[in-house]
């Protein structure tokens, strides 16, 4: 059992002074306000609550930057998903494991303390199964585990190319998977998943999944998180047009019972009608602004998806940028571009544009990843303190503070952070830094002079 005292910190009534935590078995199993602090306590100024990163692919963390260099051809979406099926080519399942413990790393360092792994690499770099079918998923599961964050682990199907069930590209050899051998291995990381972690299942998208396959999946899985790629590209929606005569959303609204389960990762390129929609459906749209602008993929309508009463949640996907606060400067900034206005997200009755969406991002990213959320009694303890003496920070109270950390700081005014009541980042650094460190840049030494 440890107390922890805070200044200020944000519950789920609003911003409150002088709270004390307790925190009992990696829950929170107390919260008192304007009360004194006492010498047991652990004193901090700023406390928030932990969020949740709903889309992640971990491996490709160890590509960051290397795909900013143009051909001789217009680069877009595809031709950068090229250079990231040559770089995948070259990953060993150890240097899968250190990859992802760096990018989980950073997340923790960066005020995220749970991830939804969008875990697709699951065979060999020929195509074959390994002896152990969850051989990838298990070095991802290490990865939480050598780390500290929480996982919800999301096992891709990945059958086809395309629309129709075209066979698969040479480059996707290592995401394949038939309907049994997926059961297998969904059985397989059923039994190597800590206690806390939580296990769903990820329909890569409907490029990549029939209609008879999406239905029999959500059979095999019938509760838990089920997340899907759907309208990131134009030409993938010009494309389900072509095979079914709806796009990709309107697709899956018409025809796969979308409830609070689902998570429909970009959700990019939506009508008014599918926008409000989804919005109604309960579903999570799982937004990732950082990496839908590097990609070049568009602008998600998240003005009126959240006026519709739209659930969101933030994800790093290609973990070119690992910063929740820079996900949702890019989700306000985008809107603001595309509208020319200022503080498009806010509303009246929520007037602080970072307080709505971190609100908003909390809930549905605890919603999309199948776990409780905030700082409140029965809550994992989750906990991240920022530095009142930061230069973007000082002097701000209430929701100041969320503005001023996404719009004005870098993560440098994170000190700590909390995973299930085990202090995992202290003065901005997780706990173990510099070995995990050194494990990734031994991986970058083989694999980038290979």
């Amino acid at each position: 059992m440890v107390d922890l005292w805070f200044e200020a910190a944000l519950l789920p009534t609003g911003w409150c002074d002088a709270v004390r935590v307790r925190v009992t078995a990696g829950l929170i199993s107390a919260v008192e306000t304007h009360v004194p602090v006492q010498p047991t306590d652990e004193r901090h100024s700023i406390a928030i609550p932990g969020l949740c990163n709903v889309h992640s692919h971990g491996f490709q963390r160890g590509m960051a930057g290397l795909a900013e260099y143009r051909g001789p051809n217009a680069d877009d979406f595809w031709s950068w998903r090229e250079v990231m099926y040559r770089f995948l080519d070259r990953l060993d399942p150890d240097d899968i494991e250190a990859i992802t413990a760096m990018a989980y790393t950073e997340m923790l360092e960066s005020g995220y303390t749970r991830v939804g792994e969008f875990h697709y690499l699951h065979n060999d770099p020929k195509g074959a199964f390994y002896a152990n079918v969850a051989e990838t998923a298990g070095r991802v599961v290490a990865a939480a585990e050598a780390t500290g964050i929480g996982l919800t682990l999301l096992p891709v199907f990945y059958a086809h190319a395309d629309f129709g069930g075209l066979p698969p590209k040479a480059g996707q050899r290592r995401f394949i998977n038939s309907l049994d051998s997926f059961a297998t291995l969904l059985e397989a990381c059923a039994k190597i998943i800590p206690a806390t972690a939580v296990l769903g299942i990820a329909p890569h998208s409907l490029r990549a999944v029939t209609a008879d396959e999406l239905n029999a999946l959500i059979q095999l899985h019938p509760s838990g998180p089920v997340h899907i790629h759907a309208a990131e590209q134009v030409k993938e929606v010009e494309a389900s047009i072509a095979f079914s005569g709806e796009r990709p959303v309107e697709w899956l609204l018409n025809h796969a019972n979308i409830n609070n389960r689902w998570c429909l990762v970009h959700a990019t390129h939506l009508t008014d009608s599918e926008t409000d929609r989804l919005a109604t459906s309960g579903a999570v749209a799982g937004l990732c602004p950082v990496t839908e602008a590097n990609l070049g993929d568009g602008i998600f309508p998240a003005a009126r998806f959240l006026l519709a009463g739209g659930c969101i949640g933030t994800g790093t996907d290609s973990n070119v940028l690992i910063d929740p606060a820079q996900e949702l400067r890019a989700l306000e900034y985008s809107q603001r571009l595309m509208n020319r206005a200022r503080s498009v997200l806010a509303k009246t009755e929520h007037p602080s544009v970072a307080g709505r969406l971190f609100d908003a991002s909390l809930v549905g990213g605890a919603q999309a990843l199948g776990v409780k959320h905030g700082l409140a009694v029965g809550a994992p303890a989750d906990i991240v303190t920022l530095n009142a003496q930061h230069p973007a920070l000082y002097g701000r109270t209430g929701d100041f503070v969320l503005d001023s950390w996404m719009f004005a700081a870098r993560n440098t005014c994170i000190n700590s952070v909390w995973r299930e009541g085990r202090k995992l980042v202290s003065n901005g650094h997780h706990i173990d830094a510099e070995c995990i460190k050194a494990r990734y840049f031994a991986t970058l030494d083989k694999i980038l002079t290979e």
